[in-house]
Parts: structure tokens; sequence; C-alpha cells
């Protein structure tokens, strides 16, 4: 079954470059990413997760937390993450999950459709598509999903405006609008009328009675 918008992320324990990870206690009280791929020493792989190594500051300012799963054991994780520095200039030092038992990827609905995956001799081809993330909240709900073919390299520029936007509407009666980036204007909700509206985020730019704009809150 998978994993929806709002579900409570699924629990789990299992050993990472940074040791055990007993998952909702190591969230904590702020946001988390969780994202697969499908082996480790693979070209697309280890761009994505350099870019993930670069943007950790960033992440760090927004209070979120990342953490990789793979198919492949710590030890392997640990050479690879030397790769990952060298290529990136930046050190890969979140947790990286072994999930060797694919007991994460299968209770996140990782996995393609045909999720059959051989004990001995895995390749990449074998976990095509398990390339996916998702944001959780600090009550441990799922906010954001997003799953991209074997072949496509995510953009995780994209994933941190996201984060962005979900921080910026989470329990906030407004959502944004397409291309939103932070500091540009939000649309309030259709649960406020104009004059509700008006008293929380100020003046309104009224594009259509059900298209109404403000200034972010800060």
């Amino acid at each position: 079954m998978s994993v929806r918008i709002n579900d409570v992320a699924p629990d789990f324990t299992a050993e990472s470059t940074a040791g055990t990870i007993h998952f909702h206690d190591w969230v904590g009280d702020g946001y988390a990413i969780i994202f697969s791929h499908p082996k480790d020493f693979t070209p697309v792989c280890t761009t994505e997760f350099g870019a993930v190594a670069q943007l950790v500051p960033e992440f760090a300012k927004r209070k979120t937390k990342v953490i990789g799963v793979s198919v492949d054991k710590v030890d392997e994780h640990l050479k690879w993450q030397r790769d990952i520095a060298a290529f990136a200039g930046a050190d890969a030092d979140f947790p990286i999950i072994d999930d060797t038992s694919l007991t994460v990827a299968k209770a996140y609905d990782m996995l393609p459709a045909e999720y059959y995956l051989p004990t001995e001799g895995r390749a990449p081809a074998h976990t095509a598509s398990v390339r996916t993330v998702f944001i959780v909240g600090p009550d441990k709900k799922v906010r954001l999903t997003m799953a991209y073919p074997m072949s496509v390299g995510r953009n995780f520029a994209e994933i941190l405006r996201a984060l962005d936007a979900v921080q910026a509407t989470d329990g906030v009666p407004i959502a944004t609008p397409a291309n939103w980036v932070p500091g540009q204007d939000v649309i309030v909700a259709l649960s406020l009328n104009n004059e509700q509206a008006e008293a929380k985020f100020g003046p309104l730019d009224i594009k259509l009675p059900y298209l109404r704009f403000a200034k972010a809150p800060v």
C-alpha cells in the first residue's frame, strides 16, 4: 500500500552510516527528508548524493534532517561516501540506511511495480524506479512525496524549494502559487473571507474572487 500525504510516516529501526536509527526518534521535533536510490557506486546517484551533501547547510537552516536509503550495506556506504565527497567537494555526512532487507523500501512503497529483487548479484536495473522523496513533518506525518524513474536525476534545488513551501504553509491558511519561491506573495485560503484575510495578512491583491494574493507571513 502506498504512503500518502498526511499518513504517519512508517517508523523503522535500521543500521546506517551514523549508527542505529530509530526513525521517529531521529526526526525529533523538526522536519526530515528521506530519499532512496537504486544502488551505491552508480553515476546518477553519486551526483544526487553530492547535491544533497552541498545542501546540508541549507537543510540545517530549515531545521530539517536528511537521510538516504540504499539497498547496500553500511560498509559499502562508507566507501561510497568518499567518492561522493571527492565529486561534490562536500562531505556526505548525513546518514545512509542499510536496507538490504528492503524493509524501508517496502514500508514506503519505494519499489517499482515488479519489485522482485535477487539477494545475490543485484544490479541497478533490479531496483529501477527506486528514486523517491518524502518530506516528513514534526508530527511524523508525510507532507510531500516525489518519485522519479531510474534514468532521471532529481532536482534537489526543487526539493529545497518544495520544503520551503511546505514549511511556509504548514498550519497556516495559505497556499503557494506555481513556481513560488520564498519572498514572493502567497495565495490566501478560501476558508477566509476578504475581511478575515486582510485582518490576518494585510492588504490583498485580488486577481479573481477565488484567487487572492497577500504578502507571505514572516
